[in-house]
């Protein structure tokens, strides 16, 4: 399984890595100055130096390496990591060595890559990591004490006989080297447990548009048997409203024609529906020029019914540079027509209500203004 658990992650985490290192390479340059100038600690601080400078180059080529590769990137990404904290390690050990070896109390720095190892890299690859630190913390201090490397002492900051002494060395060792592991230990313990959690909810959220699309697609076949159905009742009134089938009376005219009016609206309502189900399913907004001023009429007589039942005026006005603007024009429809309905609802008898349109240049405002 992936850290945590996209490629894209990784590569976010290993600049955030890269950003890290260069907080290292400060800290190496101000520690070493304040030692030997402030603590008068006679530490070699020309090879210090140098690796601090070594860090800072090989943090810069990393930089440049990640940006070039980003294209083959998942491909590439565990090496990366693997790599970029393997040499990590081997830079620290030099630091170490050259500032007091088993007397350094940063030699728990190792403790940082750990972690880091086990947020970006596998649970093995993790515990490889912390026994490559192991075995290069072990040749640090078995090489001083045997002799063959010089040992630099931290002169008036610890005893001088510490590298020397055997059972010192075996205490830190096993300090050292359990707490190593016990951190990778638990870390890629909290890291499994959330890539398990992210993996789980990967999972739910596929299911949850799945289960939408579905119910998107049966909602489009719904509404288009709706809208033929629909289609067919109007093919049926228009004749009868025509005079085709024989002269109406006013009352028979006035309900034929307002059945009309209402199959229209509903037949509107329909077409909205199957045009925002279709939106749905190819997750795309269709974009076309309408006419506003138009667009809101509509939405206004389409809640007039609820506003006449209440006895609630609504007056609207739109400023006159408002023509045809580019939209999706069944969303602002619902958008408007919802806006009204509530301020029915909430408007009181014989109250008002007012529609607002402003031209705001690469905008238009709308106002809703109610007495409730």
């Amino acid at each position: 399984m992936e850290s945590l658990n996209s490629r894209e992650g990784l590569f976010e985490r290993i600049h955030w890595l890269i950003k890290l290192r260069w907080i290292a390479v400060v800290g190496v340059f101000l520690s070493v100055f304040f030692a030997v100038n402030v603590l008068k600690i006679p530490v070699p601080d020309i090879p210090l130096y140098t690796i601090a400078l070594i860090l800072g180059v090989y943090n810069l080529a990393s930089l440049v390496h990640v940006n070039r590769s980003r294209a083959n990137f998942p491909a590439l990404a565990n090496r990366i990591a693997n790599t970029q904290i393997s040499i990590d390690l081997f830079i620290l050990a030099s630091l170490v060595h050259f500032s007091g070896g088993i007397e350094n109390p940063f030699i728990f720095y190792f403790i940082f890559h750990m972690i880091i190892a086990s947020i970006l890299l596998s649970r093995l690859a993790a515990f490889l990591q912390a026994t490559l630190s192991v075995f290069l913390f072990s040749i640090v201090v078995a090489s001083e004490y045997l002799g063959i490397l010089p040992h630099y002492c931290l002169v008036g900051f610890v005893s001088s006989d510490l590298h020397n002494n055997a059972i010192h060395i075996s205490g830190i060792a096993f300090v050292f080297v359990s707490t190593l592991y016990i951190a990778v230990y638990m870390a890629t313990s909290i890291s499994n447990r959330l890539r398990e959690r992210e993996a789980s909810l990967k999972e739910v959220n596929t299911q949850l548009i799945q289960k939408d699309c579905i119910k998107s697609e049966y909602v489009l076949r719904v509404s288009h048997d709706i809208k033929e159905h629909l289609a067919a009742i109007q093919s049926c009134i228009e004749p009868v409203t025509g005079g085709i089938t024989g002269q109406l009376n006013e009352r028979q005219m006035n309900l034929l024609e307002r059945a009309d009016e209402r199959a229209g609206k509903l037949m509107f309502f329909v077409k909205a529906l199957l045009e925002v189900t279709r939106i749905k399913l190819s997750r795309e907004i269709r974009m076309a020029c309408f006419d506003f001023g138009d667009t809101l009429q509509d939405a206004i007589n389409d809640v007039t019914p609820k506003a006449k039942n209440k006895n609630i005026s609504i007056a609207s006005s739109v400023e006159g540079t408002i023509h045809e603007i580019r939209g999706a024009r069944e969303y602002i429809h619902e958008v408007i027509t919802n806006l009204l309905a509530n301020s029915i609802k909430y408007t009181p008898r014989n109250g008002k209500i007012s529609v607002i349109v402003s031209d705001k240049g690469n905008s238009i405002l709308i106002e809703i203004k109610d007495t409730g």
